[in-house]
């Protein structure tokens, strides 16, 4: 969908700027706002968000039926691990490994790969995409998308945080996309009673309904 490329495009955008922020640069070397995660981790994560697409277009298309991005979210062993979990130490180590040339050098990288993306991304054809670590299972370049722009929204966010500069401002289209793939979320891990509750009785509601 022209769409959904169009808003992946436009947050990524935003996240190379954001990346390039001099306040990124001060604070490389600090805690972030996630737990067991510095800045420069962080910030080599949300790029990973960016070289994602490339590295997924190179890869032979899968011969398998594809699923929907709601089983993906489904099948995924991420959500809700343990910090500790092998997943997400790898994702703190591989995020650390991306931005170890530095602030300015992780900046210019992501500026490059967005503009590049810019032509390829709209110019590609409807696939199916896989990682060898998910399984006998593919998505489609689309959800695949719609994956990475839900990665983005939320770690710019994330980042814009930790070293105290607003959160990059995305169109509406954008943000309802991800918030509605983080409300299905919240519904598989803590039921349709408490998602109900959160949204609309704060004196009855669960501490919290966390999707990710």
């Amino acid at each position: 969908m022209a769409q959904t490329r169009d808003l992946y495009l436009t947050a990524a955008a935003a996240a190379a700027e954001l990346l390039a922020a001099p306040e990124v640069a001060a604070r490389w070397h600090e805690p972030s706002a996630l737990p067991k995660l510095s800045v420069r981790g962080l910030a080599g994560h949300l790029a990973g968000q960016v070289f994602f697409i490339p590295a997924m277009l190179a890869e032979p298309v899968p011969t398998e039926q594809p699923i929907s991005i709601h089983e993906y979210y489904a099948r995924v062993s991420w959500i809700g691990s343990d910090l500790d979990d092998p997943f997400n130490v790898l994702i703190r180590t591989g995020g650390e490994q991306d931005a170890a040339d530095g602030a300015a050098a992780l900046a210019a990288r992501v500026a490059a790969t967005v503009e590049e993306l810019r032509t390829v991304l709209p110019a590609a054809p409807s696939r199916t995409v896989r990682r060898p670590t998910w399984g006998p299972w593919s998505i489609s370049l689309d959800d695949f998308v719609t994956s990475r722009l839900l990665e983005v929204v939320v770690h710019s966010d994330d980042l814009a945080h930790s070293v105290g500069v607003p959160t990059p401002e995305l169109p509406a289209e954008a943000v309802e996309t991800v918030v509605d793939l983080l409300s299905r979320i919240a519904l598989r891990r803590h039921g349709a009673v408490n998602v109900l509750r959160a949204l609309t009785r704060a004196e009855r509601a669960p501490a919290s309904i966390s999707a990710i």
